[in-house]
């Protein structure tokens, strides 16, 4: 199967798709240092560096192109109601990476695609906007008389085996009328138990790093024996693995740290915080999940990040392993790119799923 893979970042949304045996011809992806993460982990995917924009007005996009397109458009301009009222939702000037992800569905009528977005679309605007999108691509016209029929799920990372507690909106469309959507999910996460019986096991932040060893300064460390059968599943036979390398704190930071237990934050602190993250300064706990690993993972005051036991945030390793990145995976990049590339991406145990069960929906589509 042949997938298109837009809004690509570093890949982990690919990621799964590859696993599952899908082929990715095309990445797009705008940003060129996060694109090259992509490029240097997937030799063999066409990396187009370039605005969506510039992509869909090229007519790089064919039909027939691929069978599936994923990706996750970001949709700042959702909340204009006016703008929606006034030109219609596909008009609104900032919500254009919407608009060319849809254009560049239009032009390749895949047999399904995926959007991945935050869980917050479904209420904004009161369900508006969400209604706004099942409109956009159910509608028969916009689409030249083939419209696509919309499934939507909210996934929830420790569900899928994952340590940590991110939540995301899927939205499923497929040319498919009809599926029962419920009873397909089912049945994927079925079939994986029998083939993977400890894929949705619960997993604890101890369970996902606890068998990496001290940092290094360059990132490299040797490849550590798992204890887990997370670990097992992400671990690889190389004799190094990268990206295991801590952020440089300052001593009034650190000093705050060795204050901080396992499961407290900032308000143990006798002095004034300012941040805007209720988890400031948190430390994880060993036998529980991680909050959401966001692009600040690197950052004291970005949230619950400490290290369990060490005075430091997490490295990127640590948390792409809570992102259920492989271990074989490298982000190339500075520190800024490298945490924005890791606490952006889909989970690749997520997107996983995602794959199995778009093929049992086209093993439906086959009957």
């Amino acid at each position: 199967m042949k997938v298109v893979d837009l809004f690509a970042g570093c890949g982990g949304l690919s990621l799964g798709f590859i696993k599952a045996g899908y082929k990715i011809e095309k990445a797009i992806e705008f940003d060129p240092i996060i694109a090259n993460t992509y490029q240097k982990n997937h030799p063999y995917v066409q990396v187009i560096v370039d605005d969506i924009k510039n992509i869909d007005k090229s007519g790089a996009f064919s039909f027939g192109d691929a069978d599936v397109i994923i990706g996750g458009p970001p949709c700042q301009g959702f909340s204009m109601a006016g703008a929606r009222i006034r030109n219609g939702f596909i008009d609104d000037p900032r919500n254009y990476l919407f608009k060319h992800y849809f254009n560049v569905v239009k032009a390749v009528k895949p047999k399904v695609f995926v959007m991945e977005n935050v869980k917050g679309m479904l209420t904004m605007q009161n369900g508006k906007i969400f209604e706004e999108i099942q409109n956009t691509f159910s509608n028969a016209e916009l689409l030249g008389g083939s419209p696509y029929h919309l499934y939507h799920q909210i996934v929830k990372a420790v569900d899928f085996g994952i340590p940590q507690k991110r939540e995301r909106l899927i939205i499923i469309g497929t040319t498919l009328e009809n599926i029962d959507f419920e009873k397909l999910w089912d049945k994927t996460k079925e079939e994986m138990k029998i083939e993977i019986p400890s894929y949705f096991d619960s997993v604890s932040v101890q369970d996902a790093i606890g068998n990496l060893s001290t940092v290094s300064v360059d990132g490299y460390i040797p490849n550590p024996s798992p204890q887990t059968e997370y670990e097992r599943y992400l671990s690889c036979d190389a004799e190094t693995i990268a990206n295991h390398i801590q952020s440089k704190h300052s001593v009034t930071a650190v000093e705050r740290m060795k204050q901080i237990d396992s499961g407290e934050n900032y308000t143990v602190l006798n002095e004034q915080i300012n941040s805007v993250h209720s988890g400031s300064y948190g430390r994880l706990c060993w036998d529980e999940q991680a909050s959401t690993i966001t692009t600040r993972f690197d950052t004291p005051a970005g949230g619950r990040f400490i290290h369990p036991k060490e005075n430091r945030t997490l490295t990127p390793r640590e948390a792409a392993r809570l992102q259920s990145f492989p271990d074989d995976f490298v982000f190339f990049g500075d520190k800024r790119s490298i945490s924005r590339q890791i606490g952006n991406a889909v989970p690749p145990k997520v997107s996983y799923f995602l794959a199995r069960l778009i093929e049992n929906i086209l093993v439906e589509e086959l009957r």
